[in-house]
């Protein structure tokens, strides 16, 4: 399909920046192992290798907790590859592509309910680099580095300290811009998988062989009833909810459908789950060794001596860095530039969403697996689950997968609805929420637990599926009246590259 001229600054001064613009052509170069690599950079981290041992520690057996882990990633994987054609094909961000279903101004609600998620991922990813230089301290002689909590914070002055410091170490790397993280993802990715096969290895070897591994995880116990697993999938689901939406802020420098599409599908559920049988099987090797199981590398990096350990740290270090910029970082960034486009660039997002990482005080969202997994995790899923299913009924059943992008960026074209929002969007919104708020308010204050009837709270651990189908079903239902004119007069009128 012939090129066509894309939205300019000119015509775009309030609703655009050069951030926000379609990607040019010369700038789609990104192949499928781009995607990959930058998945398997994400994947391989410490928030997700606890995973698997924070199930197990809630009463999953091994086989459910890897069964919960790889059925959780095909199924957002979904979403992700269909909300990312928006952006190889038009080379638009989430926060862009979201005023096509909200509005020119409702996008704004969108793109800050994933915004302020990602702050809290980006928190956490922060606070476990802040540990990981901790535990680099100690390994390298500096002393025992703990301290006495301080008042309100509830943390050492060391600690606070070190996630200072890699807050601020992450923000190099973030000014170099989306070039520079594609590159620094390409590096580190094959240098984790390597010491991800050495943990595998050390672990298998302290069990006895890959029998005796085998049976550990088979014959350990642990349940696998449908009222256990099925939650867990939700939180798992709900783990890469909010690259589910920004996925776009990625694939809008892709060579091609084909490119996003296989290296998402090679880069996730596989490696997520294969990450899971790492982390229970170091678990039982630890068992053996130290009579505890360790799922956390960095515990077990205290326990274990010599210098490769020093090593893995180090690589851990830049892992943590380039996890949390490419996951945690450049969709909050884009998010908060397109709420304020004259005012916001793509680095003073970044910054923005760095400042409300520390503000939110992390640590204290993984204090607990209870808290991380079924508070945190499915909590924000029954916000994120009906917006993005929401931007997948307009893009692909109500428009059939054709925007008009110079109007994305205007705002008295077809996207402006009703004084920049469309109502339609809103109403499946807060539909798509509510069967889930009981619940969630249950889970992050107990002491109200016994005053909600528990036929409110039933549906939360079901909460990404429950706002998915009832958000999607709501604006479906209600999207007739808001585009039939829109869309029945809608072309293909996009700076386009991709099919």
């Amino acid at each position: 399909m012939m090129q066509e001229q894309g939205p300019t600054m000119e015509t775009t001064s309030n609703l655009g920046n050069e951030d926000l613009l379609p990607s040019p052509p010369g700038e789609r170069d990104w192949v499928w192992e781009h995607f990959t690599f930058l998945w398997l950079g994400m994947v391989i981290c410490i928030p997700a290798y606890l995973l698997a041992g924070g199930l197990m520690e809630q009463g999953l057996s091994p086989l459910a907790a890897i069964g919960a882990i790889l059925l959780g990633n095909v199924i957002i994987l979904v979403p992700m590859a269909l909300i990312g054609h928006a952006g190889a094909r038009y080379g638009i961000p989430f926060a862009v592509l979201a005023r096509a279903s909200f509005g020119t101004g409702g996008a704004k609600i969108a793109a800050f309910s994933r915004a302020i998620v990602a702050c809290g991922w980006y928190g956490i990813q922060t606070w476990v680099g802040g540990n990981t230089l901790l535990a680099l301290g100690r390994r390298i002689g500096l002393g025992p580095l703990h301290g006495a909590p301080l008042p309100v914070v509830g943390i050492s002055g060391i600690e606070l300290g070190a996630f200072l410091l890699f807050w601020a170490l992450q923000l190099f790397v973030v000014t170099k811009g989306m070039r520079a993280v594609r590159r620094f993802e390409t590096w580190t990715a094959p240098v984790k998988v390597a010491l991800l096969i050495a943990l595998f290895v050390w672990a298998i070897d302290r069990l006895g062989g890959m029998s005796a591994a085998y049976s550990r995880i088979v014959h350990a116990g642990g349940s696998s009833s449908a009222a256990q697993f099925f939650p867990a999938v939700t939180a798992m689901v709900g783990f890469w909810a909010t690259l589910s939406l920004n996925i776009p802020d990625f694939t809008r420098f892709a060579r091609s459908q084909r490119d996003q599409m296989v290296g998402q599908a090679l880069g996730l559920p596989i490696p997520m789950a294969l990450l899971g049988l790492v982390s229970i099987v170091t678990g039982f090797a630890t068992m053996t060794v130290y009579g505890v199981a360790i799922h956390d590398p960095l515990v077990l990096a205290d326990r274990m001596t010599g210098w490769p350990v020093l090593l893995g740290l180090l690589v851990i270090s830049i892992d943590t860095v380039s996890c949390n910029i490419a996951a945690n970082l450049v969709g909050p960034a884009y998010d908060f530039s397109a709420i304020w486009p004259r005012h916001v660039s793509y680095r003073s997002g970044a910054m923005i969403t760095a400042v409300i990482g520390v503000a939110i005080m992390p640590w204290k969202l993984v204090a607990t697996s209870s808290g991380y997994i079924f508070t945190w995790l499915i909590g924000y899923s029954a916000l994120l689950g009906p917006v993005g299913s929401i931007i997948l009924v307009d893009y692909w059943f109500v428009r059939r997968g054709r925007l008009d992008a110079q109007a994305l960026y205007d705002e008295r074209g077809i996207y402006a609805y009703r004084g920049g929002v469309n109502p339609a969007a809103l109403a499946a919104l807060a539909a798509g929420v509510a069967p889930s708020l009981p619940g969630f308010i249950a889970a992050v204050a107990p002491s109200t637990a016994s005053a909600i009837p528990a036929s409110l709270t039933a549906l939360y651990p079901y909460a990404w599926f429950v706002g998915f189908l009832v958000g999607g079903a709501v604006y479906a239902l209600l999207s007739p009246a808001t585009h039939h004119r829109s869309a029945a007069s809608l072309g293909d009128i996009a700076p386009e590259t991709c099919g």
